[in-house]
């Protein structure tokens, strides 16, 4: 009886991990597209400004801060930090989208190691499970699944040989 239970616990455990697991490439995914939406977004703002430095100053965007920066009405200044904000931000996002393209496995890499840390939240915050049935999704789901299964039984295994011996008449 209790064999049966540990195989039907190991079925679910495996189960549980594979669901888990497929839900890892569609985090994946959708902080790939907010990312993508947030460098887009910060082109679009920064585009006015673009222009203007296209017009005024050759395309060099860094001397058209210069120039806001160096006015001496404090208004017109500030404006330079502004757009210097948002030009750091397109910068950041750019380098951040490119990265995230580079390989097939740098959009899991930069989500571990080295995500925006407000679109990973956001993507957190706003997360809709998916079940990919991509290649990548139904292997990360059953590696994931497998390793869920192995550590709970090591456990529980371990548990159990722990009570035996303490419960083992002397």
């Amino acid at each position: 009886m209790i064999k049966h239970l540990m195989d039907y616990l190991r079925l679910v455990l495996f189960v549980c991990g594979v669901l888990i697991g497929i839900q890892v490439p569609g985090f994946v995914d959708q902080y790939g597209q907010r990312l993508e939406a947030h460098q887009l977004e910060a082109k679009l703002s920064l585009a006015e400004f673009q222009h203007d430095a296209d017009r005024f100053f050759g395309g060099d965007i860094n001397k058209l801060i210069r120039h806001y920066r160096q006015n001496n009405d404090p208004v017109f200044s500030a404006g330079g930090e502004s757009i210097e904000s948002i030009y750091q931000r397109y910068v950041s996002l750019t380098d951040a989208l490119t990265r995230f393209r580079q390989h097939s496995y740098s959009p899991y890499q930069q989500v571990i190691l080295t995500p925006k840390k407000d679109i990973q939240a956001e993507v957190w915050q706003n997360y809709s499970h998916v079940i990919l049935l991509k290649p990548e999704a139904i292997a990360i789901g059953m590696l994931l699944g497998l390793l869920i299964s192995i550590l709970c039984e090591s456990v529980l295994s371990i548990l159990f040989l722990g009570c035996r011996k303490v419960l083992a008449p002397r």
